[in-house]
């Protein structure tokens, strides 16, 4: 699991741990803060594992997919029974480079999940879940982020890249990175949904492995709005007044939905999108067979190549 450490993600860890007894939780995260929350979720049960992971490097990603692979096989982590991407960023502007030299809102919300279900998948034990968090500003409409977060689609190659979007040192440029990146994120869901039942060019991964998009809506307080802005005033003075209403979950309620998701409670066919609770359809936008073959080609192409 990524993303562990804070917000809806750190609530879903404990809740998993609580509530499944035969799970180990393995945590890909930073150094001190994958540390410190080793300590915190060890208190609940023992069985959690840190693998140190910077998913802003390529190396470091693919560093730490081999170390749960290595721990796997030798039997040091009981059979992989499924993967969480949960871990994203969002910048106020669209032009930081990781160390390969790709934007980095797209390097971690998408690069590093393919990168790392590329890894693992074939190592996973039937039946088992695959869950990536996305988000619904990947609609890019007002009644979806407030009509902060504008879409631009192009080539792999160029969102990839800082400077992508108009503006790239403006904040609108940062929100429409991240909306951009929850697009393709959900592409990617539907192509490998497509590829997991047999295999195709992933390795031999087994039947009885799903994989779906859970979208946990705006949920104010996990950090979305760090880098102030409209982001922050709308975060602050639209939706936290309604976090205590069934329009918006807060934190602990978003990371409870998130473990139901995990553990299989929501129902839902492979490359589903979850809403929160149930199984509903994303944007139209965001069914492209074209585009979700074109990334996840290019994904590919950078996961099995020495380029990142």
């Amino acid at each position: 699991m990524t993303g562990a450490t804070s917000g809806i993600g750190r609530e879903a860890a404990a809740e998993l741990l609580r509530r499944d007894a035969q799970l180990h939780l393995v945590m890909l995260a930073r150094g001190a803060t994958g540390r410190v929350t080793l300590t915190e979720l060890q208190s609940i049960r023992s069985d959690v594992t840190l693998v140190e992971t910077d998913l802003a490097s390529a190396a470091s990603v693919r560093a730490a997919a081999e170390t749960v692979r290595r721990r796997l096989d030798s039997g040091d982590l009981p059979p992989l029974g499924g993967i969480v991407g949960n871990a994203g960023v969002s910048f106020n502007d669209a032009q930081r480079s990781t160390p390969d030299g790709y934007e980095t809102t797209f390097a971690v919300n998408v690069l590093a999940n393919h990168m790392l279900l590329g890894e693992l998948a074939p190592g996973l034990t039937s039946p088992a879940r695959i869950v990536i968090t996305v988000s619904d500003t990947h609609f890019g409409d007002l009644k979806h982020g407030g009509g902060l977060f504008k879409l631009r689609w192009s080539d792999p190659d160029v969102l990839a890249r800082p400077g992508a979007f108009p503006r790239p040192g403006a904040s609108s440029a940062g929100r429409s990175a991240y909306a951009t990146s929850k697009l393709a994120a959900i592409y990617l869901v539907h192509e490998w949904a497509r590829r997991l039942p047999d295999g195709v060019d992933i390795g031999q991964a087994p039947d009885g492995v799903d994989i779906v998009a859970y979208n946990p809506a705006l949920v104010p307080g996990t950090g979305l709005s760090r880098d102030g802005g409209l982001t922050r005033i709308f975060m602050r003075y639209v939706t936290r007044p309604l976090a205590a209403t069934p329009l918006l979950d807060s934190v602990p309620a978003a990371g409870r939905r998130l473990a139901d998701v995990i553990l299989g409670g929501a129902t839902a066919p492979t490359g589903s999108y979850i809403d929160r609770t149930r199984a509903v359809r994303s944007s139209e936008e965001s069914y492209d067979p074209d585009r979700e073959r074109a990334l996840w080609e290019y994904a590919e192409r950078l996961r099995t190549s020495a380029a990142i």
